[in-house]
């Protein structure tokens, strides 16, 4: 977790350097596509700010109000981020269409900047997204998703001021066309980091293999005839799993309770994204 957030201050830091140096040469070079990407790199900021906060808050431990931890500020996050990259967005856009017909042609060295965006945001995919992976953190997969939009803003961008420079009468209003570009595509990403949030608070199931794994799992324990139900939850940056376990009935209730606290064990031990496992003791049916 630890790591996570120091990604995340990275990812704060170097999106804010990209952030001035798009704005300020954007602005210099008479780029409305440079400028629009350079907001959107600011948002970024706020973005990765978010997820930091979401991180520190999500890792404090369960109490009594909270028998479940705190995760859910971690999703809750990963929501506020897609709000706030859609209002984003929305500026950007509109940004671009402001005073489309009465702009300066752009320099050419305002290409620079952009080039350089792409390079820095694509590293940053690549960290992101796989040490999301490995923690199962929404929000840090989240903001690996804006850094790679980033990188299609930016493209989009780049092509958009390119055309303008080679061909400035025929594709003089393309600048600006490009930065209401940049706009639309934050706001799908927005959309798409919303909804993949709330299908967590949503309580949505894991894949059917991630649950044929649990079953699996609880069904190699010895003494387990098998398993009734099975649920899962994501709490955070892992999942709940609620457990039906079929025994043999006419055991003590000891007995019972020692196969259910082996097969919690297993579960946690053997599937890395699950959290805990809350075990319900039902008779094997196979038996009378």
């Amino acid at each position: 977790m630890r790591r996570a957030r120091h990604i995340a201050i990275l990812g704060m830091v170097v999106s804010g350097v990209l952030a001035v140096m798009k704005i300020l040469l954007g602005l210099k070079g008479h780029s409305a596509a440079v400028v629009a990407d350079g907001f959107e790199s600011s948002a970024d900021v706020f973005a990765s700010g978010l997820v930091l906060i979401g991180l520190i808050l999500a890792e404090r431990p369960a109490d009594e109000n909270h028998p479940y931890g705190h995760g859910r500020v971690e999703t809750l996050t990963g929501l506020l981020l897609g709000f706030f990259l859609f209002c984003a967005g929305a500026l950007i856009a509109r940004h671009g269409l402001v005073d489309a017909a009465d702009a300066l042609p752009p320099a050419w060295w305002a290409v620079l900047p952009l080039i350089l965006s792409i390079l820095a945001k694509g590293g940053l995919v690549v960290v992101k997204y796989r040490h999301s992976r490995e923690i199962g953190s929404t929000s840090l997969r989240a903001d690996a998703a804006n850094d790679a939009i980033d990188m299609l803003s930016g493209a989009v961008a780049l092509a958009a001021l390119s055309l303008t420079l080679w061909k400035p009468v025929k594709f003089a209003r393309a600048d600006h066309f490009g930065a209401f570009a940049v706009g639309l595509i934050v706001i799908a990403t927005s959309i798409r980091v919303m909804l993949e949030s709330s299908l967590h608070l949503m309580d949505t199931m894991p894949d059917d293999e991630d649950m044929l794994r649990v079953r699996q799992v609880a069904l190699a324990v010895p003494d387990v005839k098998g398993v009734e139900k099975c649920f899962a939850r994501k709490t955070g940056l892992r999942y709940h799993v609620d457990l039906h376990l079929e025994v043999d009935p006419e055991i003590t209730v000891r007995e019972s309770h020692d196969i259910a606290g082996r097969v919690r064990e297993r579960i946690r031990d053997e599937i890395a994204w699950v959290a805990d496992v809350l075990v319900h003791v039902e008779p094997w049916p196979g038996k009378r």
